[in-house]
């Protein structure tokens, strides 16, 4: 079944810190919208202008006022792997599961990236996804290193592929056939082409921000194979 989840914007006040009144007209916002679930500290929740302390107490704030009515992802990669772990780590305990973000800054080869997400894979405590975004981290996870890292990691449950084409995210999918691994796509006008591949779970798309009652029509539309209105509110998608 199709998916869409929100990489939510982030309230902050005038002194630039997290506004918890202003996030919550966000929160119920999007829940009365009919959105699946709700990415917390993606990209566009603006999470570098926070610190890990910060983030954790936001994360903890939001986890407390959804109270379980959507599913729950935490964007919690870090520059450093140390701050990347704890911070995956203490959002389960909060009903997260938490995305990852390839390593940015640094010059990362395919054997580098398997290194890293090898080695967090199997010292957090739960499941995690991957999030691949080469406009903001210089490089991309290639299909055959997410294969590898799921062979070798049970764990891993699913990609954010922020890609410009969805080109990539088809293998992917070809990819991890078979695997019970989830491939959502980061950009809004790559929804059909995601859920017509083996394993595409839909859409983690920043439109369903500002109108979420069309996206999960549009997601009801998909899951029920009602193609003219699934075309029809795609449409208004692309527009």
């Amino acid at each position: 079944m199709a998916k869409i989840i929100a990489p939510v914007v982030t309230i902050f006040n005038e002194e630039e810190k997290p506004d918890y009144a202003g996030n919550k007209k966000v929160i119920d916002f999007l829940i009365e919208g009919g959105l699946d679930g709700i990415l917390v500290l993606g990209s566009a929740g603006e999470f570098p202008d926070l610190n890990e302390q910060e983030r954790l107490d936001f994360f903890r704030f939001y986890a407390e006022y959804v109270n379980g009515r959507v599913e729950l992802l935490a964007g919690t990669g870090c520059i450093r792997y140390a701050d990347t772990l704890a911070l995956s780590n203490a959002v389960y305990e909060l009903g997260y599961t938490p995305m990852v973000i390839s390593p940015y800054y640094f010059e990362m080869d395919q054997e580098k990236l398997f290194v890293y997400y090898d080695r967090l894979a199997k010292d957090v405590k739960g499941d995690l996804y991957l999030y691949n975004f080469p406009p903001r981290t210089g490089h991309s996870i290639a299909p055959e290193t997410i294969r590898r890292l799921i062979d070798a990691n049970s764990n891993i449950i699913g990609l954010k592929d922020s890609v410009s084409t969805p080109g990539h995210t088809n293998m992917v999918c070809r990819a991890v056939e078979g695997k019970p691994f989830t491939v959502y796509s980061g950009f809004d006008d790559q929804f059909l082409s995601n859920i017509a591949n083996n394993g595409g779970g839909g859409c983690i798309g920043a439109l369903s921000i500002i109108v979420p009652e069309i996206w999960s029509s549009l997601v009801k539309a998909a899951n029920e194979k009602d193609f003219d209105r699934t075309f029809a509110l795609y449409h208004l998608i692309q527009k």
